[in-house]
């Protein structure tokens, strides 16, 4: 590897040949050295998917020369200072010019405190900017069933178009002219709802504002939970459990379910259960169907229904793929359906309605919710649908100290999942449980050979073969629908031959859904997703077609029912 010797703000470095001066600043933080001192700031960049910022936050200064620390790459000898007074005053004039556009209305924002706008003002010293709105402003655009488009609050960086783009292979968002009087809009004049998007909510993780936010369902779920006549019952998503802890300091990624459900029971639910459950009846009835597809040899390869978005993506751009879509409803789908029959029986029901809210970590789920195929017998199963990042407000506003919280029990009869349940939240997940579900052994030799067999990893595509019952399967994994696109073109082409294909619409899976909460770098990620294996590890349970509790519903109240309940006739 080829290197040059370059100082930053007077400490020697050697690097990599070729790297911008940004990238030079990063591998400094690696180093440890004089973080503050070294580091560059940035509100356009977006590593992997848009390398150049042109914020004009981004830069340094070089032999008295302002540079785009994001463009300009490394020499022999370059002497490069990141915090002089005059780059200092060109960061603060490229602020100043961003605020004159932007809608100051940052006490009321969903974003705040969690808005690099914001960040950035705060270390630049903008501590007399009043804290109005700017005149002229924009409608909303509200017509999507998910996220909520404000141009006010827009910086014009970008972001959202190429996650869009790049990452999702949707391109629901378009730009016309350039710099800040570049207008970001859906590709649909009628808004994003009509604009293909798949409601993934990515172009929200990444927007550095409040400029794309979750339609929220929080006051929904407060007036449920003041009604004395209703059953306000709770579903928790694998997923949620990873990502809550870390914002009350706890230990990233640590699962903190036990405590969450404390926290549920305490602002009134009367019922909490775990979507693992159902991720569990999930598994038996797509294992069921993908061995009576294999064994008629037709609508191959099955595709996993789990993910809301990736459906829509299948339904707009790969029509003719539908068929092979799993008939299986989500697990948020299952539990609410099985949750909502429970209830229909007066002994249970106890003369009360009852509402299902679902927690979960994606922003599609609010739309899955309303979809034609989440109803049964005409009434809606999910009622309420909030995102990770609605609970933790939720939990601030009632004022629970969470870190404090013993942690409790989900409830009965539906309380309780596998360990294959618990891992539906993370890439690869869903096909792993299904791999437990076809062997007849459960040792834990076995299910570490499933684990080590190709289906794990943070890769973008999986591919790997399995044996069963004398044939080869042939499977793929993917997450983040560019690369689900790629997968399906193979296909479509007659260039891959799959049984088994597992999407999920965000890159990592449910682990980095649309409604989790945002600044999360690669180290958040791998910890999220340990913390579901190390779940799994501790879980007694680790094969759906173990799970007593699922047995016992089978021979029970779904005797009968279970294509009703848990099938989709059409999507």
């Amino acid at each position: 590897m080829s290197t040059v010797n370059i100082k930053i703000n007077g400490y020697d470095y050697t690097m990599k040949k070729g790297i911008t001066i940004l990238d030079a600043s990063f591998e400094t933080l690696k180093m440890q050295r004089e973080f503050m001192q070294q580091s560059i700031p940035t509100l356009y960049y977006l590593k992997g998917v848009q390398d150049v910022d042109q914020s004009g936050v981004c830069i340094a200064e070089v032999d008295g020369e302002i540079v785009n620390a994001s463009t300009t790459r490394i020499k022999e000898g370059m002497e490069i200072q990141t915090r002089t007074p005059t780059v200092m005053e060109a960061r603060k004039k490229a602020l100043a010019a961003i605020l004159e556009q932007h809608n100051k209305s940052c006490l009321y924002c969903f974003r705040s405190t969690s808005c690099e706008l914001q960040d950035l003002l705060k270390e630049y010293g903008f501590t007399d900017e009043p804290d109005l709105p700017k005149t002229n402003l924009e409608q909303l655009d509200l017509s999507s069933k998910v996220l909520i488009r404000d141009n006010n609050k827009c910086i014009k960086c970008k972001r959202c178009i190429n996650v869009c783009a790049k990452m999702q292979a949707v391109s629901a968002i378009a730009c016309t002219g350039d710099g800040l009087d570049a207008k970001i809009e859906p590709a649909s004049p009628a808004g994003l709802a009509a604009a293909s998007c798949v409601n993934c909510g990515q172009c929200r993780v990444y927007c550095p504002t409040g400029a794309i936010a979750i339609k929220t369902h929080m006051d929904e779920a407060w007036e449920a939970l003041a009604d004395p006549n209703v059953r306000v019952v709770a579903q928790i998503a694998p997923a949620v459990r990873v990502a809550v802890g870390d914002h009350y300091g706890l230990t990233k990624g640590k699962s903190v379910m036990g405590k969450i459900v404390n926290a549920l029971h305490r602002m009134g639910f009367d019922e909490v259960y775990d979507t693992s459950f159902s991720a569990d009846l999930t598994i038996m009835e797509e294992s069921a169907e993908f061995l009576d597809r294999i064994k008629k040899g037709e609508k191959l390869p099955l595709l996993t229904s789990c993910c809301p978005a990736w459906v829509k993506f299948i339904t707009d751009q790969y029509k003719d793929y539908i068929p092979n879509l799993s008939t299986c409803r989500s697990p948020q789908g299952m539990l609410s359906a099985v949750i909502k029959e429970y209830f229909r029986d007066p002994e249970h029901a106890g003369g009360k309605k009852t509402v299902m809210i679902s927690i979960m970590p994606c922003t599609a789920k609010k739309a899955e919710a309303v979809r034609p195929n989440s109803f049964t017998d005409g009434e809606q199963d999910t009622d309420i649908v909030i995102t990770t990042t609605e609970l933790l407000r939720m939990i601030d506003n009632f004022g629970l100290d969470f870190a404090t919280l013993d942690p409790e029990a989900c409830d009965m009869p539906f309380g309780f999942g596998s360990g294959g349940g618990v891992i539906f939240g993370v890439t690869g997940g869903v096909t792993e449980a299904v791999l437990r579900r076809l062997t007849p052994d459960h040792s834990k030799e076995t299910m570490h050979e499933i684990a080590e067999c190709g289906v794990r990893g943070d890769e973008g595509i999986k591919e790997f073969t399995v044996r069963y019952e004398g044939m080869n399967l042939n499977i793929c994994v993917a997450s983040g629908l560019a690369n689900a696109k790629t997968v399906m073109e193979q296909v479509k082409n007659g260039e891959k031959e799959y049984h088994l294909i597992e999407i999920m619409a965000c890159r990592r899976g449910c682990i980095m859904g649309g409604g989790q909460p945002t600044r999360s770098g690669d180290r958040t990620k791998a910890l999220r997703a340990k913390g579901l294996y190390n779940a799994d590890n501790t879980t007694i349970i680790k094969k759906s077609d173990e799970n007593p509790l699922v047995l016992e519903l089978y021979n029970g109240l779904l005797k009968g029912k279970e294509h009703h309940l848990l099938h989709n006739d059409s999507y």
